[in-house]
């Protein structure tokens, strides 16, 4: 009996042993999982890169209506990129040798003939005096569909988009003040360069891309920027772009923000849900803030 009792105790303190071990080593998982987590926190650009993956983000974009730029204002340039092949961009020269510059930065589908008719527009209508360079971020690659596009995007390594910015920005020359505007995916770029350009950035437009959330990064933002959201979109909610001005302010940065009640992408032409009425209405802001700081 008093063996059999003694099996029995020696049996719970083992259950009791291992509950406690099992709790342990959970916690311990959960600790793992959120300095990981922590230590690992994906940058604006990365995050944005991620939504490829999200089937509702991607269906969500109407496939581009076929558009053909003709007479182009612009040509192909290449530059030096480090680590890397060039770099390339579409490229109108300004009519005054100024040190002003533009950077147009295409969406997710690639520096297709839209982006270009955008840069065009910069240049005949409002600064003609201005160089102007949208930037290939993918290096000639252009989607077609909607499926293409996240897989360019996701594909694009952010060290190469990051090394043809600045390789960009070495072209322009040391005495360039640099504006930039984009959409989408080139939201968040635009947004990014803001910080990549230190002192030669002098405004920042972006579309409808996750914005920056890292405060040591903001705190490297010294223009101004203007962004142009869409108060329908469901992953660059209206709460992320409150937390982004809330932070920006909170930094003593320069920012104004607007939202319209519209989705995702309304101001794209070459989306067949275009809302002309808020695309107009952002266009004339944009271009009364590039004028104020360029």
């Amino acid at each position: 009996m008093q063996s059999e009792q003694f099996f029995n105790t020696l049996k719970l303190q083992n259950m009791r042993l291992s509950t406690v071990s099992f709790f342990l080593i959970v916690v311990s998982v959960q600790v793992m999982d959120a300095q990981s987590i922590s230590c690992c926190k994906m940058s604006s650009v990365q995050e944005f890169a991620t939504l490829g993956k999200d089937l509702s983000f991607v269906m969500m974009h109407e496939e581009p209506l076929p558009f053909t730029l003709f007479n182009p204002k612009g040509k192909t340039i290449h530059f030096s990129v480090e680590s890397g092949p060039v770099g390339q961009g579409y490229y109108i020269a300004g009519k005054k040798d100024v040190y002003k510059w533009i950077f147009v930065i295409q969406e997710w589908w690639g520096l297709n003939d839209f982006i270009r008719n955008e840069a065009d527009k910069l240049h005949e209508k409002t600064f003609p005096d201005y160089h102007i360079l949208a930037l290939d971020m993918y290096d000639g690659k252009v989607a077609a569909t909607r499926e293409e596009a996240a897989s360019l995007m996701q594909e694009a390594k952010p060290e190469r988009l990051e090394n043809i910015i600045k390789g960009a920005s070495i072209l322009t020359g040391e005495k360039a003040k640099i504006a930039t505007i984009g959409w989408c995916f080139g939201g968040a770029w635009s947004n990014k360069c803001a910080v990549l350009l230190g002192e030669k950035s002098s405004a920042c437009v972006m579309y409808y891309g996750m914005p920056i959330k890292d405060e040591a990064q903001l705190t490297l933002i010294g223009a101004p920027v203007l962004g142009i959201f869409a108060d329908k979109d469901g992953w660059i909610t209206p709460a992320i772009v409150a937390e982004f001005k809330s932070k920006m302010e909170k930094l003593g940065k320069s920012i104004v923000v607007y939202g319209y009640d519209a989705d995702h992408a309304f101001a794209n032409p070459s989306n067949p849900k275009f809302n002309k009425v808020f695309a107009e209405d952002a266009w004339v802001k944009t271009i009364a803030f590039l004028k104020k700081y360029l």
